[in-house]
């Protein structure tokens, strides 16, 4: 989860905890696709024991992904809502002392690392432009040599035209898949704090941030993962 400028932020994600992965499939998608290529591009070259730092990680929908391509993974989950860590925890029980949890937000300074993956999914939309730039420069420091950095995140188009027709499709493909009135009303209270960026100004602050190999893997409409290493 993210970091919305309000005194309550953690009751605002708190309030959450109880439907926040009810509805993932019908208001994502590309379900599989997106969680998936993070998956991927997370075990690409890795075995053994490593080191996950999963940034806003909510209910732990992430790192539960990334444990089946990183079997071996000890995971640090960063998250400023205690409910949502309390729920993630319970849902990464089988892996039992691999997993802490630090209640922080993602303006405070990282755990220590090095980590080999630092990965976050549908979170750092929640900071404005300098918030993510400023975020992306202290993940890359706090990743291992030839660590990557993933970030699984809803969009903004590049242009006012496209951002339009970004959140048009989204509501034509969720009601495909059955999302009814009341669930796209909770999802739009949801995101009412969301700061969406595009792509190629995300891109940009991973090259900027030290990154190499900076590439936006996956796309489908307003959902992205973008991913960068750092230097071997």
């Amino acid at each position: 989860m993210g970091s919305p400028d309000a005194p309550d932020a953690q009751a605002w994600f708190d309030r959450w905890v109880d439907t926040y992965d009810a509805d993932r499939r019908v208001l994502i998608p590309c379900f599989d696709a997106f969680y998936g290529t993070a998956a991927e591009v997370a075990g690409l070259g890795r075995s053994g024991p490593v080191r996950v730092l999963d940034l806003g990680a909510g209910t732990g929908l992430l790192s539960s992904v990334l444990a089946g391509s990183l079997p071996e993974a000890d995971f640090v989950l960063l998250d400023e809502a205690p409910a949502m860590l309390d729920r993630a925890a319970e849902r990464l029980a089988p892996l039992g002392d691999r997993v802490s949890t630090v209640v922080a937000d993602l303006r405070d300074p990282l755990p220590d690392g090095p980590f080999d993956v630092v990965a976050s999914a549908l979170a750092i939309h929640h900071l404005d432009d300098a918030g993510k730039a400023d975020l992306y420069a202290r993940a890359a420091a706090v990743l291992a040599p030839g660590g990557v950095l993933i970030n699984a995140e809803q969009v903004a188009g590049p242009t006012p035209r496209l951002d339009a027709e970004f959140k048009a499709r989204w509501r034509e493909h969720c009601r495909a898949l059955g999302a009814t009135d009341d669930t796209l009303a909770a999802a739009d209270a949801r995101m009412a704090i969301d700061l969406p960026t595009s792509v190629p100004d995300q891109l940009a602050m991973l090259d900027a941030a030290g990154l190499v190999d900076v590439g936006c893997l996956f796309q489908s409409w307003r959902f992205a993962v973008i991913a960068g290493w750092k230097p071997a």
